[in-house]
């Protein structure tokens, strides 16, 4: 480990950080705008100067790799006038926007300036001016701020991918910008308006609606996807104006897809804001006890066989338990909150985790893909594969559908009897996985919710015991959930009892008539006209499908509204804040399952969320005991060995834009799928 003396104090630190790094490492904050702890090193911007004893000439901080012996000095008086000379140059073409610039107050060129730059400009000479660029529906240009520190450009080549970004021409006249003027394609390209350390990158739907410091921030958890994002959603009185990511290393380092950031305008947009119920086949405005006699004159005569409950894939916790426990109560037995059938077994935790987790991938050395397209089904998750994928040495092959995932893999094939002979081990690659000392396979859900689904489930189980991913300290066996409350609601045995019905026998039994009442939880995905004559109660916030064939609506919270706990694909649990109160007359989903409990005559016995959570913990220890960990499950036995068809794999998702009544009712997300799906762009040239 290399000593070097930094202004006069000696330290020792590991070798291959750069001087920038050491610094920090000892509390002494170097300014800077390209370097980025997540990117390759550029040295552009040469804000971090520091003077080197025995140097000719200043050096770059975040391009100098320390050495032993080093004698650095970052606060003399040579180095403050060599940043404010740095600065007086970055300033010499910049606008003066800042009163109309939405980075106004989270802007890294104002910060340093206050600290770095003059009172006034010595250059007289025109300022340049550059035309915007459009980047598509998400990200808003402002190019002549723009300083280039290339960080967006690193970002979209490097992690995300997707090598749309470059610059053109050299000094004074270079320009940053799609060299085809084009919407960039990638599903995490709004993280370079986090990136930009100016102005020349904004967020498009956000633009000029606030000021950074008139909102109220909310640290919560992301529910648009089964990655569990830590997010931070800014809200002003009682909308929700942006979402953006939060630092996890575990799960989503600093990183958030496009849908989890940009979908919030759908949280204002078909609202359910209070009670209906159907008269006359007409679904008319209620009042909570007029909603509640209704079901009540419903479930009283009716034998629990005859009824039957779906939580959706953004069902919290808190409401999966209090609405098990109530129907419960009136003899139901048909729970499932597996509402697009994948086949996955209760019975056995590990065969339905993300075992490996989510930081893991990165101790990996081989991968297969089976079923799955992550890039649309978890886009942060795929850029952790990615930069598994850049170290080098980790041979990824694919059993699925044929697409861009931004990294090389061998195609097996999309036939999913290709697997038996990867599992007896007469394929080449079964000889990969069993020469790798950390293999790893992921299923996605694709290869689940298909009739065979239990069987590929059962062979996937056979190639991680068979290619040695299973064994002390590793387990390489990984389910990528697409849904928020899948993993959460598996744990709380939210699936059928004795004798009771899935998903798929529920609707049968619906359509058959052997099933009067069937209570759905924010469940969209199930085909509605299989629900026959049932009599649907439906309980969520947007006037999605299961609105639409509902005969009673109970209005919820959605996931920005309401204190609640997600578990994520890997089992981590992880606890969402409230950010705003739900519109109208909507409550939180278990407030609304326990008034509900009071009106049918079986009042469940917990009245506040503290209650509630210890009952929890009574079904599901990890899930208040272990909140932001992952409990290791013990392997053991799970799938159906059967028939495999040969029909093929595919991605559940093919519009990433839109997979959930958020996203469904978001403006922002059309205009996303008409530009990226919709044949020709939906808009072209510049921002007005």
């Amino acid at each position: 480990m290399p000593k070097l003396t930094i202004n006069g104090r000696e330290v020792e630190v590991d070798a291959g950080l750069t001087v920038l790094q050491a610094c920090e490492q000892i509390g002494i904050e170097i300014p800077r705008f390209c370097f980025h702890e997540r990117l390759s090193i550029a040295g552009n911007c040469r804000m971090c100067l520091v003077e080197m004893e025995r140097a000719p000439k200043p050096v770059a901080s975040c391009a100098m790799p320390v050495a032993d012996g080093m004698v650095i000095r970052t606060d003399s008086d040579k180095v403050r006038q060599m940043r404010k000379g740095v600065m007086e140059f970055l300033l010499i073409n910049h606008p003066l926007d800042c009163p109309i610039c939405d980075q106004g107050g989270e802007c890294d060129l104002q910060d340093q300036a206050m600290a770095y730059g003059m009172d006034r400009g010595r250059y007289h000479e025109n300022k340049r001016a550059v035309k915007d660029k459009y980047l598509g529906p998400l990200v808003k240009t402002e190019m002549t701020r723009c300083i280039h520190c290339t960080r967006c450009i690193r970002f979209i080549t490097e992690v995300a991918g997707v090598p749309e970004l470059g610059a053109t021409a050299r000094g004074e006249n270079t320009e940053v910008g799609t060299y085809v003027e084009k919407a960039l394609t990638s599903e995490l390209s709004g993280n370079i308006i986090d990136l930009c350390p100016v102005g020349a990158l904004t967020n498009r739907p956000f633009a000029f609606s606030a000021r950074s410091w008139e909102l109220r921030k909310t640290e919560s958890i992301d529910a648009m996807d089964a990655v569990g994002s830590n997010i931070r959603i800014d809200s002003r009185g009682t909308e929700v104006m942006r979402i953006m990511p939060r630092l996890n290393e575990d799960v989503n380092e600093e990183w958030l897809g496009d849908r989890s950031r940009f979908a919030c305008d759908g949280l204002k947009r078909q609202r359910l804001d209070r009670p209906y119920v159907r008269r006359d086949g007409k679904l008319r405005p209620a009042s909570w006890a007029e909603a509640f006699a209704a079901i009540k004159e419903k479930v009283g005569p009716a034998e629990g066989s005859a009824m039957a409950v779906i939580a959706g894939d953004q069902a919290d916790c808190e409401s999966m338990t209090a609405l098990k426990d109530l129907f419960s109560k009136v003899g139901v037995t048909s729970f499932d909150c597996r509402q697009d059938g994948a086949a996955l077994d209760p019975s056995c935790r590990a065969g339905y985790l993300f075992n490996t987790t989510i930081a893991g991938i990165e101790e990996a050395d081989a991968c297969l893909l089976i079923g799955t397209n992550p890039r649309l089904e978890a886009p942060v998750l795929n850029a952790r594969i990615r930069k598994r994928y850049q170290m080098g040495r980790f041979p990824i092959a694919a059993v699925g559908p044929a697409a861009d995932l931004t990294y090389r893999y061998d195609h097996l094939g999309d036939d999913p009897t290709v697997l038996r002979q990867i599992a007896d081990g007469s394929h080449d690659f079964a000889k990969v996985l069993k020469d790798a000392a950390r293999p790893m396979l992921i299923l996605g859900q694709g290869a689940l919710t298909r009739p065979d689904g239990a069987a590929i489930l059962a062979l996937a189980r056979q190639i991680a015991e068979a290619t040695g991913m299973v064994g002390d300290g590793w387990n390489g066996f990984n389910v990528l959930h697409t849904a928020a409350a899948r993993v959460g609601g598996l744990d709380l045995g939210f699936v059928p009892g004795e004798g009771g019905r899935d998903t798929a026998a529920i609707l049968d039994g619906a359509g058959k008539g052997e099933v009067s009442l069937v209570y759905l939880l924010d469940a969209d995905g199930i085909d509605m006209d299989r629900l026959g004559g049932a009599f649907v109660v439906y309980q969520g916030h947007h006037g999605d499908a299961g609105a639409h064939r509902a005969d009673v609506i109970l209005p919820g919270a959605a996931y920005t509204e309401k204190d609640a706990t997600y578990v994520n694909t890997e089992g981590r649990a992880q606890r969402a804040q409230r950010a705003v109160f739900p519109p109208g007359e909507a409550r939180e989903d278990w407030a609304v399952v326990r008034a509900l409990s009071e009106a049918l005559g079986h009042k469940l016995p917990y009245d506040t969320l503290a209650q509630l959570r210890a009952r929890m913990g009574e079904v599901a220890p990890h899930l208040v005991e272990a909140v932001d960990e992952v409990t290791a499950a013990p392997w053991g036995d799970f799938g159906t060995a059967g028939d495999i068809d040969p029909a093929p794999l595919a991605s559940p998702i093919t519009n990433y834009y839109m997979t959930d009544p958020i996203s469904r009712a978001s403006p922002t997300m059309a205009e996303c799928t008409a530009t990226f799906l919709g044949g020709e762009q939906a808009r072209t040239g510049t921002d007005g």
